[in-house]
Parts: C-alpha cells; sequence; structure tokens
C-alpha cells in the first residue's frame, strides 16, 4: 500500500518544523510571514551535485525573491552534521537550511523516496533512504499554490523562471491552479459532461 499524501493547490500544507543550521535555531512555516509567498525547496543532501547547483543559484537570488515578498527555506532528510557540510561546503552563506525533515514528513508533503545506491560523482556517500527534490510556494495562510515534484534529480525547474511566474501571479492575482480532487467531483459540479 503506497503512504505518499498528495497536496492540492488551495489546500494547507502539513506542518514544517525544523531546525536550522549552523546555530540549530528553529523554523516553522506557520510563523513564516511573508508578503507573498514562502518557497520551500526540497533537496536531495549532500551527496546530490545537481542540488549543490540549484542551492548555489538559490544564494545569488536571495534578494530579488526578497524583494518579491518571498521566504527561502531549503530542507532536506540530511541530519544535522551533512546539514551543516552542505551550508559551508557548499557557500550557503545566506540561505535557510533545515535539517531532520523526516522521512514520514517528507511523504505527508508528497515527496518520493530514493535507497542510496552508494557514493556519488561527488565523493559523498548517499543516505540509506532521502527524498526526492521538490519545490513548493506556500501562501501566507499556509495553503499551497505551486508545487513541482519530481522522482529524479534531473530537470528541475528554473529559479529564474519562478521569479517571473511570480510577477505575473501577484499582478494578475492568479488563481492556484490544479485543485480538482477528483473527476467525479468534476462531473457533479457541472465543470465536465458526465
Amino acid at each position: 500500500m503506497n503512504d505518499i499524501t498528495p497536496l492540492l493547490p488551495r489546500e494547507r500544507v502539513p506542518a514544517l518544523d525544523l531546525r536550522l543550521t549552523p546555530d540549530g535555531s528553529r523554523f516553522s512555516l506557520a510563523d513564516e510571514r511573508p508578503e507573498n509567498f514562502t518557497l520551500v525547496i526540497v533537496y536531495r543532501g549532500l551527496h546530490c551535485p545537481i542540488c549543490r547547483t540549484q542551492l548555489r543559484d538559490l544564494e545569488g537570488k536571495l534578494d530579488a525573491f526578497a524583494q518579491k515578498g518571498v521566504g527561502v527555506i531549503a530542507v532536506s532528510t540530511d541530519d544535522e552534521e551533512r546539514a551543516g557540510r552542505t551550508k559551508a561546503d557548499w557557500g550557503l552563506e545566506r540561505l535557510r537550511v533545515g535539517y531532520g525533515f523526516s522521512l514520514e514528513s517528507a511523504r505527508e508533503w508528497g515527496l518520493y523516496l530514493s535507497a542510496g545506491h552508494g557514493t556519488t560523482s561527488m565523493g559523498v556517500e548517499e543516505p540509506k533512504v532521502f527524498a526526492e527534490p521538490r519545490l513548493f510556494l506556500v501562501r501566507p495562510d499556509g495553503t499551497l499554490y505551486f508545487a513541482s515534484v519530481q522522482t529524479m534529480p534531473f530537470a528541475r525547474p528554473a529559479l529564474a523562471d519562478i521569479l517571473g511566474a511570480i510577477d505575473y501571479v501577484v499582478a494578475k492575482n492568479y488563481p492556484a491552479r490544479g485543485e480538482i480532487e477528483s473527476l467525479k467531483e468534476a462531473i457533479g459540479d457541472g465543470l465536465m459532461p458526465a
């Protein structure tokens, strides 16, 4: 039986309460007060070279996200030691990096999990089990606006595209899409012929 939970736009996301490296301070999504969104990026962990590229790109775009009223955090299922190495080794001076995102929480957030397969091209051992990448834009009221889920480390949404989209959706008050939970619901609401 599958224990993954799909998240639907316009519905509340699960709680997200984590410690941040390097000082162990706390991050709570419920306490965030962005003007427009909180960007939550789930990265695979210290072992992932594509994650390193993505998070370094994100580090360079933090001011642009802040100017658009977007708070930013990157989280993984890595422990404190690995997350600390991620922040230090990857040069993530300003990006908030949360650690200890449990596998159970990853499933509540609709993430795919993978089994480790040894040492990566970065020379770092993969954990036994870890979450695959996902990107979320969460509204200040805690509801999901946008999600991009992946089963592989490749072909992630470009952060520059996300920045451009935020301008559009805020200016046009564009609604979150993908909200229909079931085909039966769409038929019953008269959105589709029976």
